[in-house]
C-alpha cells in the first residue's frame, strides 16, 4: 500500500544516513549507558520497599489518583521530594516526560512568552510545542530558542519584549553534553524582566547540591517564588516516575487542569515506594557522590590522554565525539559486543547534529569494571 511503502523509503533514508535505531536483548554487560548514577536501582533497602509495597497494592495502580485514589506512599514520595528540593510542595508523574510536559503547559498563558535553550531536552522542546502551538496551544504563546547557556542572549529576548509574560526554560546538568547551566545567572535575568524560571533538574537531582538536591539547590535557588523545578525518578533514584515542585499554587493548578496527571494512570505505588526509600538513601549519600565525581573526573582524563574530543562534565554525563552518525553506532555496537553499554546519541538527539557516544557513571558498576569499560571505549575507537 502507498502508506507502507512511504514508510519504508523513509526507513531507507534514515539508513542511509546513518540513523536508524534497534531494540536489542539488555544482556549482562557492564553498564554505561543507564542512567542510574549512584547504583539505587537495587538497593536492598529499596528492592525491599517496592515489594512490600507490591504485596500491598498490586502490579499497577489501576487508575489516576483522581480516579482510583492516592496512596499514602505517593503522598510521602511527594512529600520527601519537596523537603529535598526546598519547595512548597510537590506532584509525581508517571515520567519525567510527562512532568516536563505538564510543567511547560502549566506555565504558559495567553500571550506568555518561553525562551527555551538550544540543547534542552525533547520533552520540553515537545512541551513548548504543545503549549504554544496550534488550537490546543495558549493564545499568542511563542517560544524562542535562545543559544546554548547563555544568560546575555537571554536577556536581550526578555528586554525585546517588555510587560510579556514569559518563561525561561533550561535543564540543569543538560543530558547530551553533562554541563550545567549558569542557573544563577538565568534566574537573576529572568527575576529583572519579570519572568519564570523552569528547570529540569533530571541529571542534577542525587549527584549535585546539599543531601544531592541538584542543581538548583547548588545555585542557592531552592524555595524561590519564581523557580519551578521539574525532575524525573528514573536517574539517581534508579526508579521510574517525575515529579513537579514549586509553588503550592502550582500543585493546585497542575491537579485541576494538568491534563498529564489527570488522565494518565498514576505511578505504580510499589514504584513510588521504591522511589521513597532510594530518596532517603540519596540525602545520606554524600560518599557515593563524591565516587561518582572522581570515576568521572578519572574517564575524561583518561580518554582526553587517547586523543578523543570529550566533554566537561559537572555530573555523571560524560559525551565523547564521534566522527558520523555511522562511526558512533558502529562504536557503540563494538562496544557492546565486548561486554560494555554505552548510549549512542546521533542526530536528532543531538542539539548540535554532532554524533557522539555518551557515557553515564554510575557507582553501582564495580570500579574495576568501570576501569576496563573505558579501555575498551578506547580500543574501539573509530
Amino acid at each position: 500500500m502507498e502508506w507502507l511503502n512511504a514508510l519504508d523509503d523513509d526507513a531507507a533514508a534514515r539508513h542511509a544516513a546513518g540513523l536508524r535505531r534497534e531494540l536489542r536483548p539488555r544482556g549482562a554487560a557492564i553498564d554505561l549507558a543507564g542512567n542510574d548514577y549512584l547504583g539505587l536501582s537495587r538497593h536492598p533497602e529499596v528492592l525491599a520497599a517496592a515489594a512490600g509495597a507490591l504485596a500491598e497494592f498490586g502490579l499497577g495502580a489501576t487508575g489516576s489518583r483522581l480516579v482510583r485514589g492516592t496512596t499514602a506512599v505517593h503522598e510521602a514520595l511527594e512529600t520527601g521530594l519537596a523537603d529535598l528540593l526546598g519547595a512548597e510542595s510537590a506532584l509525581v508523574y508517571s515520567s519525567g516526560y510527562l512532568a516536563n510536559l505538564g510543567a511547560v503547559r502549566a506555565l504558559v498563558r495567553d500571550g506568555t512568552l518561553v525562551v527555551s535553550d538550544a540543547h534542552n531536552h525533547a520533552s520540553i522542546v515537545d512541551g513548548c510545542r504543545l503549549a504554544c502551538a496550534g488550537r490546543a496551544g495558549r493564545a499568542g504563546a511563542a517560544t524562542v530558542v535562545a543559544p546554548h547557556a547563555d544568560p546575555a542572549a537571554v536577556r536581550d529576548i526578555l528586554a525585546a519584549h517588555p510587560g510579556r509574560p514569559a518563561v525561561v526554560v533550561t535543564e540543569s546538568v543538560f543530558s547530551v553534553d553533562g554541563d550545567l547551566a549558569p542557573l544563577a545567572e538565568l534566574h537573576a535575568v529572568a527575576r529583572a524582566h519579570g519572568a519564570l524560571l523552569l528547570v529540569d533538574d533530571a541529571h542534577a537531582l542525587g549527584v549535585l547540591g546539599p543531601r544531592g538536591a541538584g542543581g538548583v539547590a547548588a545555585a542557592g535557588l531552592a524555595g524561590e517564588p519564581d523557580v519551578v523545578v521539574t525532575a524525573t525518578l528514573s536517574k539517581s533514584l534508579g526508579a521510574a516516575g517525575g515529579v513537579v515542585a514549586g509553588p503550592r499554587q502550582l500543585h493546585r493548578l497542575l491537579v485541576d487542569t494538568g491534563r498529564t496527571f489527570i488522565y494518565d494512570t498514576a505511578l505504580p505505588p510499589a514504584v513510588a515506594a521504591g522511589a521513597l526509600a532510594a530518596l532517603r538513601l540519596l540525602a545520606g549519600g554524600d560518599a557515593l557522590r563524591a565516587e561518582l565525581h572522581a570515576r568521572t573526573a578519572r574517564a575524561v582524563a583518561r580518554l582526553r590522554a587517547e586523543g578523543l574530543e570529550v566533554s566537561a562534565p559537572d555530573g555523571g554525563v560524560v559525551s565523547v565525539a564521534a566522527p558520523s552518525p555511522d562511526e558512533a553506532f558502529a562504536w557503540a555496537a563494538a562496544c557492546r559486543e565486548r561486554g560494555v553499554a554505552v548510549g549512542c546519541f546521533r542526530p536528532p538527539s543531538t542539539p548540535d547534529g554532532r554524533a557522539r557516544l555518551r557515557l553515564t557513571v554510575g557507582v553501582g558498576v564495580p570500579a574495576e569494571d568501570f576501569d576496563h569499560a573505558l579501555d575498551i571505549i578506547i580500543k574501539e575507537r573509530p
